[in-house]
């Protein structure tokens, strides 16, 4: 199928792109990305047969036109503001792509008879939950507590009312933390392995007891596809990695595989609404969809310490902004490779 990436070039979108590439070599894929701080096509480099859109979801005229002009059938929507730090900080960009860009995207989509549209939330939508309370399941109650979750469960309600209202075939994934090559240094196990790189204090919001349930990007990617291929319309998918460690714990776990001293540690101030625990129950898709994660933690957190050891020319360019000229040095006024 002609297929529709938006995000392609951030984080979780470049791993789906590239696993897409491997596992459909002949399917016509189109990437549509603003290219703000969080994209970076370096994320894409030798990753070839894809065409690139630079732009806006929230730009009707632009969406409207790519939908056509490379007649689109399904749509799997990443794109997003993700931080929870920039959101407290800027709440109104949060909302302007998650939020605008979200019924943007929809609306298009839906005047343009695409056969479906796969919206990737996250679990932060649900809140927090208590040291002994059960995990999340696709009908716990929403709850968002950030102007990041609080964006991320609006675009979730028009999701569904573009499927209840109009029967526009939609579905939902909602993931727990992510982890693995390709992810922007802000983030905790990119920040906190750089930090330890450069013998950086590593800072640690609160007591470091926040737990999150992390699950390595390339199983979450193949969650996506798998609910893109045989998801039921109108339906909600929990992905999980069944991996629930304290920040801390992690912090930890990085300085000792990095032969780094825990001295580094910096505890620092929480942040405001800091959600205390997340715990995805994922059963339904296992019962329904036949998917399962393949990497347990210990082994996905080594792999990906080594891929950015390895990869220090990707991370370096970040630092020093070089890798927001990618697209100019490498594309000019084109906007694809084949």
């Amino acid at each position: 199928m002609n297929l529709l990436v938006t995000g392609g070039a951030g984080f979780i979108g470049s791993n789906f792109v590239r696993m897409r590439r491997r596992s459909h070599p002949s399917e016509r894929l189109v990437v549509l990305d603003a290219l703000t701080y969080a994209g970076n096509l370096a994320s894409l480099d030798g990753c070839d047969g894809f065409t690139l859109v630079k732009g806006d979801i929230c730009d009707g005229a632009l969406v409207e036109a790519t939908l056509r002009d490379h007649a689109i059938e399904a749509i799997v929507h990443f794109a997003a503001e993700s931080h929870v730090d920039r959101s407290i900080l800027g709440p109104g960009a949060f909302v302007r792509t998650n939020v605008v860009g979200t019924a943007t995207l929809l609306e298009k989509a839906r005047a343009a008879g695409v056969k479906r549209f796969l919206h990737v939330s996250t679990d932060e939508v649900y809140g927090d939950l208590g040291p002994d309370d059960p995990a999340f399941t696709e009908t716990t109650p929403i709850r968002p507590r950030s102007p990041y979750s609080a964006s991320k469960a609006s675009s979730d309600h028009l999701v569904n009312a573009w499927f209840e209202t109009y029967k526009f075939p939609t579905l939902i994934t909602r993931c727990s933390n992510n982890y693995g090559p390709y992810q922007f240094p802000e983030k905790l196990i990119p920040l906190m392995i750089l930090n330890a790189l450069g013998d950086v204090a590593l800072p640690v919001y609160g007591d470091g007891m926040n737990v999150r349930d992390w699950i390595h990007v390339e199983d979450h990617c193949a969650a996506v596809a798998r609910v893109l291929e045989a998801g039921r319309d109108g339906e909600v998918y929990n992905v999980g990695g069944r991996s629930e460690k304290p920040n801390l714990e992690i912090v930890r776990a990085i300085l000792a595989a990095l032969g780094k001293p825990e001295s580094l540690i910096r505890y620092v101030a929480d942040r405001p609404g800091h959600d205390r625990r997340y715990a995805i129950d994922d059963g339904k898709i296992e019962r329904e969809l036949g998917w399962t994660r393949t990497r347990r933690f210990d082994e996905g957190l080594a792999s990906t310490i080594a891929w950015y050891r390895a990869n220090e020319p990707w991370w370096r360019a970040i630092k020093s902004g070089e890798y927001m000229h990618w697209y100019e040095r490498n594309y000019g006024s084109r906007g694809s490779r084949a």
